[in-house]
């Protein structure tokens, strides 16, 4: 698995306790489509969701954290397991510090896939800092890893199989599906 993966995102994978995830451009690819109502739709990759679902049973948390608010967000984190779920967030970093604090999770204990402008000082705070591959330039600057595939379409899965092989966890994993 650590094909093209850096040592230092393996490294630092390793630590890893939760995954903070934007939603708009990293679970889904940034398009908002609505309705002749308003009401808002979202396409989500089922293998990302997949893999959330793995991280948790194996013990790793997961946030969603949002700048936009919608019920599909909520629904689907509902669906997933996903407890920590902020919507409506312009301050990224100052939600994860308050969700950590929580936890009892130190900075470099977490890992963050965001992809756009809003993202960057959360993705200067963590210690495994993501960008998916059609984020935009400037946040990929600031990424340990930049992920092979796009926002909403197995770019959260790919981080997922990450931090499970990273953390000696994959083989566990296998063995319900063998």
């Amino acid at each position: 698995m650590n094909v093209g993966v850096p040592e230092q995102v393996w490294k630092s994978a390793r630590k890893v306790r939760l995954l903070i995830l934007d939603v708009d451009g990293v679970l889904t690819d940034g398009r908002i489509i609505m309705d002749h109502q308003g009401r808002e739709i979202k396409a989500f990759d089922v293998r990302d969701g997949h893999g959330i679902k793995l991280l948790l049973r194996a013990g790793i948390e997961v946030a969603m954290l949002t700048g936009r608010s919608s019920a599909v967000v909520q629904k689907r984190a509902d669906d997933l397991g996903v407890q920590r779920v902020r919507q409506g967030v312009y301050n990224k970093a100052e939600a994860f510090t308050e969700i950590a604090k929580q936890m009892g999770i130190r900075d470099d204990e977490a890992c963050f896939v965001g992809d756009d402008l809003v993202d960057i000082p959360l993705l200067k705070k963590v210690g495994l800092p993501m960008v998916v591959a059609d984020g935009v330039e400037e946040a990929k600057r600031f990424a340990l890893y930049i992920t092979r595939n796009p926002g909403g379409r197995g770019a959260v899965r790919e981080v997922c199989d990450i931090l499970l092989h990273a953390q000696g966890k994959w083989e566990e994993i296998l063995r319900r599906y063998h």
